[in-house]
């Protein structure tokens, strides 16, 4: 086609264009009256809607900064070679000074091992009541009431290992 044909074309439907355009233009012009009359009937719940949107995300902002913990907790794991000595030494000056005897060590060592009198009695080939009147000697002497305080007081003291 050549450029006449498309003027002539153009100017066949100049009318057509024109009043495609005019009832483009008049739609227009009716939506933003529309627009405008919803906005002004309507400005209230749209100035509360919007103060509401503002609080909301206001309130939204407010929660994360508050539940952010202030003090980031670092957690460092780190391996601590310890020398163990396989040769128990006991503590000769406590020993002394509490005036233990041997017998009485003996039975809180066996104490240790987590042995009842009798069986105490059995291994130190003694009568219960002797393992009782050691034992109640050895608390008075290390100033304990229980077993497991004489236990943890002869650890403290390197009397049993």
């Amino acid at each position: 086609m050549g450029t006449r044909m498309k003027v002539r074309l153009l100017f066949k439907n100049r009318e057509i264009i024109l009043y495609a355009l005019s009832m483009a233009s008049l739609l227009f012009l009716l939506k933003w009256l529309e627009l405008r009359f919803v906005v002004l009937n309507h400005t209230f719940e749209i100035y509360a809607g919007l103060i509401a949107a503002i609080f909301t995300l206001l309130g939204i902002w407010l929660a994360l900064k508050l539940t952010k913990p202030k003090v980031k907790t670092i957690v460092v794991e780190k391996e601590i070679l310890v020398q163990k000595t396989d040769e128990f030494q006991i503590n000769e000056k406590e020993l002394i000074s509490l005036g233990l005897s041997k017998r009485e060590l003996e039975v809180l060592q066996l104490m240790s091992q987590g042995l009842s009198n009798q069986e105490i009695a059995s291994r130190m080939f003694v009568s219960l009541n002797t393992v009782k009147t050691h034992s109640s000697k050895l608390f008075e002497k290390l100033n304990v009431e229980r077993r497991t305080q004489a236990v943890d007081k002869g650890k403290k003291l390197n009397l049993i290992p």
